[in-house]
């Protein structure tokens, strides 16, 4: 049976596959200071998780620090059945239990599904920018 649950330890390999698929090009440790919650799929593999964090600031929030959704992926034969809210709204219990009263996320400008699914939990869009770096 399916389920949202928090990480446990037993899930790392799981967890580093699926931030895997999710970014691909750019692959990040998983790290250690955040929160995770894990779309369990009851027969040992995980199925999705969203990875929370904390900001001093975010855009559009009046609040500091401020609870952040700093990964969030959900295995494509998945998709488009709710897991992705459930998986949220997990994050959201989290924020309010230990004392946060915004929650912030972002998506890639190009990620069109991640901001549709942003904004049909609730989310509002504050701004879109382009970002810049160069080498000295």
């Amino acid at each position: 049976m399916m389920r949202v649950r928090p990480y446990v330890d037993g899930d790392r390999a799981e967890l580093e596959r699926l931030a895997t698929l999710l970014m691909p090009d750019d692959p990040q440790p998983i790290p250690e200071n955040e929160t995770f919650f894990v779309l369990d799929r009851g027969d040992g593999r995980l199925g999705g998780y969203v990875d929370v964090g904390t900001r001093s600031f975010a855009e559009g929030c009046d609040s500091s620090p401020v609870a952040c959704v700093e990964a969030w992926y959900v295995d494509e034969d998945l998709r488009g059945q709710g897991w992705g809210g459930k998986l949220i709204s997990a994050v959201e219990d989290w924020a309010r239990a230990t004392g946060y009263r915004e929650l912030a996320s972002d998506a890639r400008i190009t990620n069109e599904r991640s901001i549709a699914a942003h904004k049909a939990l609730g989310f509002t869009e504050y701004e879109r920018i382009v970002c810049f770096a160069k080498k000295l």
